[in-house]
C-alpha cells in the first residue's frame, strides 16, 4: 500500500471513531473520500460537511467504484453486499489497522494501548504537541473537547494514534514510544481468556521499533514479559514508579498535583477535568511530552488548557445545585473509577447512575465486577443491554447485574428515562457506557439544567 499513490478513498463504515479519524487523514490530503454507513450521525454529518460523499445504504451502486482503495472496519459484517463485491471484483481491501501500520512505519509514531485510559492519555499527548507548537498527526478514538475533531494533521512527521485492542489491530503498528495504560481482561469474545488479552499487549510491546521506549503504568501483570529498549514506569501516587503525581488537591471540579520524575519536578499543575484516574493519564502525557524535550511551563500550559474528550468524564451541568456527568465507561473498572472519582469531588450529594450493558458477552463475562461498581452509587438504574454487533444469549440480561447490586436499582426502558429525571432528584447524575445512551445527553442536560433554575429561585425566596 503506497499511500502517496492513492487518489480515491472509499471507505465502509465511515462513521465509526478510528475509521472517521483515517477518512479525515486522506482527505485533508487532498484525495477524493466518500463512504457508507448504517445511520447518518452527528459525526458522519461533520464528514458530509467538509466534502466526502456519505450515503446509509448497503448498495454496490451508490459505492465508488473507481476507487484505488477501499477500508473498511472489522465491525461490518463478512455479509456486507459492498464488501462482498469490493473483494470479488479485486479492488485493494483493508482494515483501518492495516492503514495505520503504514503510517506507524513512515512517521515518528507515538501510540496508546490499554483497556482503559487509552483515549483520554492520546488526545491529552496530541493536544500537547499542539498547543506547544510541537505538531503532530492525531488519530484518536474520542472526540476532543478543544478542537471537536478525532484527527488533525500537522507537517510534523509525527503521529499520536490510540491503539486499539479489539480484534487484535493493534498488533500491526510499530510505534517509536508505547504508552500502555492497562492490561485487565476485556472482549474476551474475541481473546476467550485474560491469558490471551495480556499475550496480545506483551506482542504490542515487541513491535516498538529499535531504541523505542515503552511508558507503561507500574504494576502491570506480567510486567517482567513487556519489551522495549528505554522503559518508564508511571504511576498515580506510588514513588517507587519513574514518574508519579504528588501533593493532589480538588480544584473547582479538577485537580491540582505536582509531578516527579527522578531528578525532575513539574509543579502545580492545574488538570481541569475530573477523575483520580485521569491524573495518571495526564502523567503518562507528561512522560512522553518530557521524553520528547518540550519545555515544561509549556506542558503546564497546554494541560491547564485541556477541555477533555466527549463522554469522558464530561460535566454537561456544573453548578452549585447539579453536577451532571457524562462517560464512556463500559467496563467494571471504568465504571468503578468513574464513579469513586465524582463522589470524592462532590462527596455530600446524592449520586444516581444511569447504565447501558454493552454487549451480552460483556455482561456475562463481568456482570459480579459491574454490580460491585454500580453499588458504589446511592441509586442505580440500568437500561436493556445495548446488542452492538451481538445477538441475544439466553439468560443474559441486565437484571443478572441489578439483583447483586446492594443499593436501591430499578431497570428501566428507555422511553421511561426522562420521566425519571424530571420526576426525581440527583444532585449528582451520571450516564455510563458504549451503546446510544449518548442520545439522553442534551435532553437530561436540558432537564437537570431547568431543575437547577427552579432550586436556585426557591433559594432566593428563602434568603
Amino acid at each position: 500500500m503506497d499511500l502517496n499513490k492513492i487518489k480515491r478513498v472509499y471507505f465502509i463504515g465511515i462513521g465509526g471513531i478510528g475509521m472517521s479519524a483515517i477518512a479525515r487523514f486522506f482527505n485533508e490530503k487532498g484525495m477524493q473520500v466518500s463512504g457508507y454507513d448504517r445511520t447518518e450521525t452527528a459525526l458522519t454529518r461533520q464528514l458530509a460537511e467538509e466534502g466526502m460523499q456519505i450515503h446509509y445504504t448497503d448498495d454496490v451502486q451508490l459505492a465508488d467504484q473507481q476507487a484505488d482503495l477501499i477500508v473498511y472496519t472489522p465491525a461490518i459484517p463478512a455479509s456486507h453486499s459492498e464488501l462482498i463485491w469490493f473483494r470479488e471484483k479485486g479492488f485493494e481491501v483493508v482494515k483501518r489497522s492495516d492503514v495505520l501500520q503504514v503510517i506507524t512505519k513512515e512517521l515518528y509514531a507515538i501510540t496508546v494501548g490499554g483497556t482503559h485510559g487509552k483515549t483520554t492519555t492520546s488526545t491529552l499527548i496530541a493536544h500537547i504537541l499542539r498547543h506547544t507548537g510541537y505538531g503532530c498527526n492525531a488519530f484518536l478514538g474520542g472526540i476532543s473537547a478543544n478542537y471537536d475533531r478525532n484527527f488533525w494533521s500537522s507537517d510534523k512527521q509525527v503521529a499520536v494514534i490510540e491503539a486499539d485492542e479489539y480484534d487484535r489491530s493493534f498488533l500491526k503498528l510499530h510505534p517509536d514510544v508505547a504508552v500502555l495504560t492497562a492490561i485487565d481482561a476485556d472482549h474476551l469474545d474475541i481473546y476467550g481468556t485474560e491469558e490471551e488479552v495480556q499475550e496480545a499487549f506483551i506482542q504490542y510491546t515487541r513491535n516498538i521499533k529499535a531504541k523505542g521506549t515503552l511508558v507503561a503504568k507500574l504494576g502491570l501483570h506480567r510486567a517482567a514479559e513487556l519489551k522495549g529498549d528505554n522503559h518508564i514506569w508511571y504511576h498515580l501516587e506510588d514513588n517507587k514508579a519513574d514518574i508519579y503525581a504528588a501533593n493532589i488537591r480538588p480544584d473547582e471540579g479538577g485537580y491540582r498535583f505536582d509531578v516527579i520524575q527522578h531528578n525532575w519536578t513539574l509543579t502545580d499543575i492545574y488538570l481541569p477535568i475530573g477523575g483520580t484516574h485521569n491524573i495518571e493519564n495526564t502523567v503518562a502525557a507528561i512522560a512522553v511530552a518530557h521524553l520528547l524535550g518540550i519545555t515544561d511551563e509549556k506542558i503546564k500550559a497546554a494541560i491547564a488548557d485541556f477541555k477533555g474528550i466527549k463522554r469522558r468524564f464530561e460535566y454537561l451541568v456544573k453548578n452549585d445545585y447539579q453536577i451532571y456527568i457524562d462517560d464512556y465507561a463500559h467496563h467494571p473498572e471504568e465504571l468503578r473509577a468513574l464513579i469513586s472519582s465524582a463522589r470524592a469531588l462532590f462527596p455530600d450529594r446524592k449520586c444516581v447512575v444511569l447504565f447501558q450493558p454493552h454487549l451480552y458477552t460483556r455482561t456475562r463475562d463481568f456482570a459480579t465486577g459491574f454490580a460491585e461498581s454500580l453499588s458504589l452509587a446511592d441509586e442505580v438504574l440500568l437500561l436493556p443491554i445495548y446488542p452492538a454487533r451481538e445477538l441475544p444469549i439466553e439468560g443474559v440480561h441486565s437484571e443478572m447485574i441489578a439483583r447483586m447490586i446492594t443499593k436501591p436499582v430499578q431497570v428501566v426502558q428507555k422511553e421511561d428515562v426522562l420521566s425519571w429525571v424530571k420526576a426525581n432528584s440527583a444532585p449528582l447524575f451520571i450516564t455510563a457506557g458504549a451503546g446510544d445512551i449518548d442520545q439522553f445527553r442534551e435532553p437530561v442536560e436540558e432537564i437537570l439544567n431547568g431543575k437547577g433554575i427552579v432550586e436556585n429561585e426557591e433559594v432566593k425566596k428563602k434568603a
